[in-house]
């Protein structure tokens, strides 16, 4: 079969091909200029110096990592009541919407009956009915307070430490045993006490709770609170006591705090806008925690001495191993 053109018909097929490679060109330009949508609720303060500053800077690395490829609506500072409100306005504008907390997997899993098209991320969020347009990433929180329990006890030196949870919720409740589980375990003598709030982001109510922490002789405190930790923060100003820091690892800002537990609140936000944009998203209950690495959950002691680093490593692996059972959440 012969494969000669005369020139018209050449030109007719040149000018076909042209068309369509363009047509594919122009459609791949459009497809390029339009980003993925991504709502994301904060409940609480961006510069919580927590849990939900920890979320915003997994947003921000997220903006930095995929450019233009991301458009995003945030909503910041949300009471509890209003949560559903909030993400019925980030689903009814965005393909993937991230509630930061899980405090928010409730009105998550209510709303996103509503938008089936729409895509829920819950960071913080626990085992629950699976939805199919829903993600729960668990932090595995009780798993790292265990570790920074034992790392509360090797930096005690009143043999007291503490710990002050917010909302009495299964998770937070769960990471609190663990930490004093945790102390148990290195010292098997160690004093615990242990506060709940019943809200995040109440500074004079976490002032008051550490204070008397303080009062039974704790001089290590652990926590998990939002925008509360400034009161904790006072109390142990005041008191010339010390915290372990939560999400992040800031090592050498402030002799307040001598170690840090990494719950990677951020770096869950960072994988929810990546799966998307990478269009791997999928629905259903992910674990993080150790076995995620330490972008997703690690414990540091600031400057610590071999043998503070080489016991953390060694219940690190313990835990993932199994030989030490810690509760979910």
């Amino acid at each position: 079969m012969s494969i000669s053109l005369t020139r018209r018909r050449f030109a007719a097929s040149a000018l076909a091909v042209g068309l369509s490679l363009s047509a594919v060109f122009s459609a791949g330009v459009a497809q390029a200029a339009d980003p993925v949508r991504v709502g994301i609720l904060i409940p609480g303060s961006k510069s919580d110096k927590g849990w939900m500053e920890s979320g915003y800077d997994g947003l921000t690395a997220a903006q930095k990592q995929y450019g233009d490829k991301v458009k995003v609506q945030m909503i910041e500072n949300i009471n509890y009541a209003d949560m559903e409100q909030a993400l019925t306005n980030l689903a009814s504008k965005n393909q993937l919407v991230i509630g930061v907390g899980g405090q928010t997997q409730a009105a998550v899993m209510k709303v996103a009956k509503r938008f089936p098209n729409t895509k829920f991320s819950i960071v913080g969020g626990n085992k629950s009915d699976p939805m199919p347009n829903v993600a729960g990433y668990d932090v595995k929180q009780a798993e790292i307070a265990f570790v920074a329990g034992a790392s509360a006890a090797m930096l005690s030196k009143t043999g007291v430490v503490s710990y002050v949870g917010g909302m009495e919720i299964p998770s937070i409740v769960n990471a609190g045993k663990e930490f004093g589980k945790g102390a148990a375990y290195v010292n098997p003598n160690i004093k615990y006490v242990e506060n709940y709030t019943g809200d995040f982001d109440d500074v004079a109510k976490a002032k008051e709770a550490t204070l008397a922490a303080i009062a039974q002789g704790a001089d290590v405190h652990y926590h998990i609170l939002n925008l509360g930790l400034r009161g904790m923060e006072q109390a142990a100003r005041d008191k010339n006591t010390h915290i372990i820091g939560s999400y992040t690892d800031r090592c050498g800002s402030d002799p307040l705090y001598p170690a840090y537990s990494i719950t990677g609140v951020g770096y869950q936000v960072q994988y929810a806008i990546g799966e998307m944009v990478d269009g791997k998203w999928q629905a259903g209950y992910k674990p993080f925690g150790l076995a995620m690495g330490p972008q997703a959950s690690d414990m540091v002691i600031c400057g610590a001495t071999p043998e503070q680093k080489a016991k953390i490593d060694a219940i690190k692996k313990d835990i993932q191993s199994g030989k030490i059972k810690v509760l979910e959440g």
